[in-house]
């Protein structure tokens, strides 16, 4: 890998594409449910929102292929992963259960998160390695380098995942994360899902290099472009930095190129900055469909089993939803609980 190295592979073929990457056809399948399981998932926490049920959505649709790609290449038992609030499809894959996050998103007790108190889709499972986070954006940056450092110095053998989007991109913790690791060399995956606006401000007007994956070179490390809406594209590149970073030659920064199909978030008009037409060609991109056909090209899925994939994904978001919304809200007087120690 070349730093600066871009691939640019938004219409892309090719037989048993998985197979050559080590996949099996399993792998694959279950790679489509989750993106499948992450799109029903956020469809329906709008519905709830739009009902008045769920005070506030930040949506995943249209980068569950980079989410379910790159948390694909991890070892689930030993790696380090500090996600950011889109990333419903790379904590599914992890282990976060779709009744947690209906838990966390209609602010109920049982949310293993934070019990209510945090916002949706504020990920937290340290039994999961997933670190807690923050509102403010980028700051899990520098603490992912901190935690490659730690792996680094006790020897064992876990890689960092950090995730952001462009928008982070801009702030000082992204400079100062990657310039850390890259002195350190530690061992961490920098994943950028560049949904090309930082709420309402284009990709044009946050970045002066036509990739953000160029700034990669100012650190000295290998900076590399993705068709972010390709889960095996994902995939191959963040198994090769973390491949690297295992090996001790340090960290990676990847940009998949996505595009969020819904607005910033659910207090969000997005109509006002973008142009419909450019919504509408980038849903003809859409990773659903797409891996959907590919899957179907390569002759393992046919019409019925993806009819019957989603009934079952259908009964699952049902019983995540009929359970969130059933549990109890925290109880008033357990407001300072782990706000103070004892």
């Amino acid at each position: 890998m070349a730093t600066g190295h871009r691939t640019d592979l938004l219409e892309r073929q090719g037989h048993d594409r998985h197979g050559k990457l080590g996949l099996t056809d399993e792998d694959v399948l279950q790679i489509y449910e989750a993106m499948l399981l992450a799109r029903r998932l956020d469809e329906r926490m709008w519905i709830l929102n739009r009902g008045g049920q769920a005070s506030f959505v930040i949506s995943c649709q249209g980068q569950e292929a980079a989410q379910v790609g790159a948390a694909w290449a991890l070892d689930r038992e030993r790696d380090w992963v500090y996600p950011y609030y889109r990333d419903v499809g790379l904590v599914l894959v992890l282990g976060v259960t779709p009744r947690e996050l209906m838990l966390a998103l209609l602010g109920k007790a049982e949310d293993p998160a934070s019990g209510g108190r945090q916002m949706p889709n504020h990920f937290s499972s340290p039994e999961r390695r997933i670190a807690p986070q923050s509102s403010v954006v980028g700051t899990q940056i520098p603490q992912a380098a901190g935690t490659a450092l730690a792996s680094k110095i006790r020897g064992d053998g876990a890689v960092t995942l950090v995730t952001f989007g462009e928008g982070a991109t801009a702030e000082g913790d992204f400079h100062e994360g990657l310039n850390f690791a890259a002195i350190h060399k530690v061992p961490a995956v920098f994943l950028c899902e560049n949904n090309r606006y930082a709420i309402s401000v284009p990709v044009e007007k946050e970045v002066s290099v036509p990739d953000v994956a160029d700034r990669a070179l100012a650190y000295g490390i290998p900076g590399v472009a993705v068709d972010g809406n390709d889960p095996l594209e994902v995939y191959r590149a963040t198994r090769e930095a973390v491949e690297r970073a295992r090996a001790g030659e340090g960290p990676t920064l990847i940009e998949a190129k996505t595009y969020r199909l819904l607005a910033h978030s659910s207090d969000d008009d997005d109509s006002g900055y973008r142009p419909r037409e450019e919504v509408e060609a980038w849903k003809k991109k859409d990773p659903i469909p797409r891996f959907a056909a590919y899957l179907k090209e390569q002759g393992l899925i046919d019409h019925g089993g993806l009819q019957a994939m989603e009934e079952r994904i259908r009964q699952i978001v049902d019983d995540a939803t009929d359970y969130a919304e059933q549990a109890p809200y925290p109880r008033a007087e357990h407001l300072l609980d782990h706000v103070y120690g004892d």
